[in-house]
């Protein structure tokens, strides 16, 4: 016997609590906003220009020690943060003037430092990443034009394929999801770099698939059920398609589970934000999408109209080809 997270018949009115879902997603946008305003983004070298090095140490080094150690060499401002293990620190240096040549004598310097006073044996170097201040500034225009484009083309695509109402309430619940990851980054801090940007657009298209779902179904029993109210309506389409999204979101929440667990700090931020982008879309596509529909004015009448203007003009041309 199949196991059955959600029971055949189920009957929930989601619409119920509509407004009260509508005033939380409302509060958290407003939250969100304020956050990156407040707080900002911890911007990673990819967006703020510098030099990341990542070393591991044989022994646990005292930080005090090595950050006047690293400030003694004139490459500016340190900073020193552990990962993955009090052995293991990432180290940030400034832009470095002289472009890529002077980003490169700085790496030596530090790497020349560090083995002359921990030992070849007592340093190891896994990643060194420079990025010029052009470079970081095109990156960051680059990765705001991606999502904004990815969110407008998948706006875009449900007005065709529906109706200019879903196309809307699309876009918007895709802003929702986005919003609310970007808060959430900076809530936590996490160093938004173009992994980052990966989790966004990986958050939009999830949530794209989860809404058209709900969509699809909803045009279909607009027209099969032409005389009920957009409300149950909504409640029905919802609960026939509730098993699909539950078992989707839920699979993939344990994917990204163990991937925040064992996948290490380098994919920690990337596996956290697309987390909570599963479990915020999987909310906006019942909570946000739906009921914007209702607000929207959405009913039988929407495919209705439509389908009787094609069937005028296909009689007006079968009447000029006659």
């Amino acid at each position: 016997m199949l196991l059955k997270l959600i029971p055949d018949n189920t009957n929930i009115n989601f619409m119920r609590w509509k407004n009260i879902s509508l005033a939380i997603s409302v509060l958290l946008l407003v939250a969100s906003v304020a956050l990156v305003a407040v707080r900002g983004l911890n911007f990673g070298i990819d967006f703020k220009g510098g030099i990341l090095i990542e070393a591991g140490f044989e022994k646990k080094p005292d930080l005090d020690e090595l950050r006047d150690e690293l400030n003694g060499l004139g490459l500016g401002a340190v900073s020193l943060q552990e990962f993955g293990g009090d052995r293991q620190i990432a180290i940030r240096l400034q832009q470095q003037d002289g472009g890529e040549q002077g980003q490169q004598t700085a790496v030596a310097k530090v790497r020349d430092t560090l083995s002359a006073k921990y030992g070849e044996d007592g340093v190891s170097f896994r990643r060194v990443e420079t990025v010029g201040g052009k470079v970081s500034n095109d990156l960051i225009w680059d990765a705001s034009l991606a999502i904004g484009l990815a969110m407008l083309g998948i706006a875009i695509y449900i007005w065709f394929r529906f109706e200019w109402q879903f196309g809307v309430g699309g876009l918007l619940s895709l802003f929702h999801d986005v919003a609310l990851v970007i808060g959430f980054v900076a809530l936590l801090g996490l160093e938004f770099d173009l992994n980052m940007v990966a989790a966004l657009l990986t958050t939009v298209g999830y949530s794209l698939n989860d809404t058209v779902v709900i969509y699809d179904r909803v045009r279909e029993n607009l027209r099969k059920y032409r005389k009920m109210d957009i409300e149950p309506l909504l409640n029905l389409t919802i609960n026939e398609t509730l098993s699909r999204t539950i078992m989707v979101s839920l699979a993939t929440s344990v994917a990204l589970l163990a991937l925040l667990i064992f996948g290490g700090e380098v994919l920690r931020g990337f596996t956290a934000a697309m987390l909570v982008g599963v479990w915020v879309g999987t909310f906006s596509s019942i909570y946000v999408a739906s009921p914007l529909l209702i607000l929207m004015k959405v009913g039988p009448h929407t495919f209705l109209q439509t389908e009787e203007n094609k069937a005028g003009k296909a009689e007006q041309t079968g009447k000029v080809n006659g």
